[in-house]
């Protein structure tokens, strides 16, 4: 199934996000990872890309096995600078035999050799699918609430988000926030913008101190006063700050579904039993909102 077609008719959709283990690890163990997801009938699963070779054909197996082992709709992250047209299309065409034809299109990171990038941004690799042979695949784009670190400015990002939806994405998934009033805030101004495609607001539980420190380094988000003050408290203690973490985290979900959030993608850290207990605790919510007396 495509996913701009589950979107039209599924909200709010849940999705979870997994990656594929590292080259010298056997890839069965996120197939287990897989197994105990499908237990929780998630809307779609999405599987990041890897950097290099065989990490990228990781992830064409992962998304082939989520979708045809499992029976999924299955996402693959597909990164473009570094890449020519030509590997991109090689990696899109593995995945149409596999019967996988929902895409991520993200930037990535630059070539570390300094070669030529032919694609600059994401739009470009939106761009360029969109007048090719799979033009017809469903296209997906990252979002950043608080600006992507490397942007001037978050009116700045938002007008590069506009080109990545005006070139041919058909929804958003976010980057991680603990803060719901920023994502609020970020709805508005897209909205005012002009894009009115679907947005799945990320969301990751923290299970360890070490883990905000990667966080902020990597994507920026910002800490609210309320959250460091449950990481500050229980940093020395990592089953309670687990189980904070995973609180917290199901707190912001339950609010975002309450606002009216098209979605929520729960990056899961290949972490199946955290999935399960946020599923488990928000199942009620989404009886009523879904208007089902159906289980998780």
């Amino acid at each position: 199934m495509l996913i701009r077609d589950l979107l039209s008719r599924t909200r709010p959709a849940i999705s979870f996000e997994i990656f594929p283990p590292k080259p010298e690890t056997p890839i069965e163990t996120v197939f287990k990872t897989v197994a105990g997801l499908k237990e929780l009938s998630p809307d779609f699963i999405s599987v990041t890309y890897g950097a290099g070779g065989s990490s990228r054909d990781r992830t064409v197996e992962i998304a082939s096995a989520v979708h045809n082992r499992w029976g999924l709709v299955s996402l693959a992250h597909l990164t473009c600078m570094g890449s020519s047209p030509a590997e991109v299309e090689k990696v899109m065409e593995d995945l149409e035999q596999e019967g996988v034809c929902n895409i991520l299109a993200m930037r990535g990171d630059p070539r570390p050799d300094g070669g030529e990038n032919h694609f600059q941004h994401a739009s470009d690799l939106i761009h360029h699918i969109r007048r090719g042979h799979f033009r017809d695949f469903s296209l997906g784009a990252a979002a950043y609430p608080e600006g992507h670190p490397e942007s001037p400015s978050l009116e700045e990002d938002l007008l590069h988000l506009k080109e990545k939806v005006d070139a041919g994405a058909d929804f958003l998934i976010t980057q991680l926030f603990f803060d719901n009033e920023i994502f609020f805030r970020f709805m508005d101004r897209i909205r005012a913008l002009g894009i009115a495609v679907p947005v799945l607001a990320g969301i990751m539980p923290v299970l360890n101190a070490r883990q905000i420190g990667r966080i902020v380094s990597l994507c920026g988000a910002s800490i609210p006063p309320r959250f460091a003050r449950i990481m500050s408290r229980y940093e020395h203690s990592p089953e309670a700050l687990s189980e904070a973490g995973i609180a917290y985290a199901t707190e912001q979900i339950i609010d975002l579904l309450s606002w009216g959030a098209d979605g929520i993608h729960l990056y899961t850290m290949n972490r199946p039993d955290v999935a399960k207990r946020i599923m488990e605790s928000i199942a009620t919510v989404r009886r009523t909102l879904n208007g089902s007396s159906s289980g998780v």
